[in-house]
């Protein structure tokens, strides 16, 4: 039993922001109090009371797209690794991408990501698989045998399936089983080889671009499918604005169409690569800045579902390398909560918004038990800080690898403890 009084609750469902009491039994929130219930009738053990001191309390992280490199590269992150840049971080869920050497397409290797993530982390792991075998885009999965081993969605990730006759059977099999596809929108052959976004900005820095355009054009493609074959699918990351109509008319139609962005195509823009800063490349590349704010009122209007760190580990050799070469991607465990803080401090999104994109909705969308602040629901919770001022410095992570684009800025919100089922598993 645990008793967390004076909190500052932030309950996405209820959209709410009050404070209150949260007491935990058997690794689920038994009951929320309010700010004026008289705690002195809940006896619990000694030393299991926790005085947040007004803090913020929500619902845990629920983080999906994390790159964990076990098997084929634990040098740049690990399970064990991962594990604790995540409860560091505030999340209590990773939803973990199949993008391993091996990949995990096969009911052995989906078993080997479980049995890894339970031995070795202290959060939740909710591994996805493959959509096709080594995400070559040639022949499906054995998408049945993988869901029944635990699978939460099947997707290759940045791969995309360019048989089109193999996406829509994979898709019409995925409809069969309910199984949650996910996609990366993009056109692969106008982006092959693209570093940054096209523009004035590219042009003047002579690096191979890509236009907007191809996000738009992959999305379309994807939802004509979806629209025959009347699968669940999710868009993994959306980050322009030419991408939103056709977006919204899906979901105007009815289709089970969701889409999730990442925090750094949230409070980034392309202008941040700066003189070739390889850890300003990601995929797809930061935009220009009226998409970045037209991706934040997308969210604010829940047009876009979920916020994501798409944390990819890569490391130093990956990066120190001229910018089209570089690899791409950036850490995002540990700043994802101190990045999404930004948008709270500028008055773009509300504590409620934010943890109805990063916890309730990715929970839901999973069919996972979590993402909620009520009676009933797991107690994966995190204390956090919004205010607390720090400057982030790489070396701190727990990651393996320190490919953060924040380094060196100045950010505010602070984990203060991270609990799972009711545990703690985190405390600054």
């Amino acid at each position: 039993m645990l008793l967390l009084t004076n909190a500052l609750l932030i309950d996405p469902e209820a959209n709410t922001a009050e404070p209150g009491s949260v007491l935990i039994k058997d690794g689920r929130i038994n009951e929320v109090l309010p700010q004026d219930a008289d705690l002195t009738s809940y006896s619990v053990p000694a030393g299991t009371a926790i005085d947040c001191n007004g803090k913020c309390l929500a619902p845990g992280i629920v983080d999906i797209g994390v790159k964990v490199c076990e098997p084929g590269e634990r040098h740049k992150e690990s399970f064990r690794t991962a594990g604790q840049a995540a409860a560091a971080g505030g999340v209590t869920t990773m939803v973990t991408r199949p993008d391993t050497m091996p990949t995990v397409d096969t009911p052995e290797t989906l078993e080997f990501a479980k049995r890894r993530g339970s031995e070795m982390t202290d959060v939740r792991i909710a591994p996805m698989a493959s959509l096709t075998k080594e995400r070559a885009g040639r022949e499906m999965v054995e998408m049945g045998f993988l869901q029944d081993g635990g699978a939460v969605a099947f997707t290759d990730g940045d791969h995309v399936v360019t048989d089109t006759k193999v996406l829509s059977r994979a898709m019409v099999y995925a409809r069969s089983l309910g199984a949650l596809v996910m996609g990366h929108p993009q056109e692969p052959i106008l982006s092959d080889g693209a570093a940054v976004t096209s523009g004035k900005f590219a042009s003047l820095r002579g690096l191979p671009a890509v236009s907007p355009l191809a996000e738009r054009m992959g999305l379309e493609r994807d939802l004509a499918l979806i629209e025959a074959t009347k699968v669940r699918y999710h868009a993994d990351q959306i980050s322009c604005a030419a991408a939103l109509p056709a977006l919204k008319r899906a979901k105007d139609a009815g289709l089970d169409v969701t889409a999730g962005v990442s925090i750094h195509h949230l409070t980034l823009n392309e202008l941040d690569v700066g003189d070739y800063r390889t850890f300003f490349k990601v995929k797809p590349p930061l935009r220009n800045e009226d998409d970045r704010q037209a991706m934040v009122e997308a969210v604010a209007t829940g047009l876009i579902d979920i916020i994501c760190s798409m944390h990819t580990p890569q490391d130093e050799e990956s990066k120190r390398l001229p910018f089209e070469q570089a690899a791409s991607g950036a850490v995002g465990l540990e700043t994802l909560l101190p990045a999404a803080m930004r948008l709270y401090h500028a008055e773009q999104l509300s504590l409620p918004e934010l943890f109805r994109a990063m916890s309730l909705n990715p929970a839901k969308r999973l069919g996972l038990d979590g993402g909620r602040l009520s009676a009933g629901a797991p107690a994966d919770l995190v204390l956090f800080d919004p205010d607390a001022p720090f400057v982030m410095n790489r070396e701190t992570l727990k990651s393996k690898s320190k490919n953060t684009p924040f380094d060196g800025q100045r950010m505010q919100g602070r984990v203060l403890r991270t609990f799972v089922a009711g545990r703690e598993v985190y405390a600054r």
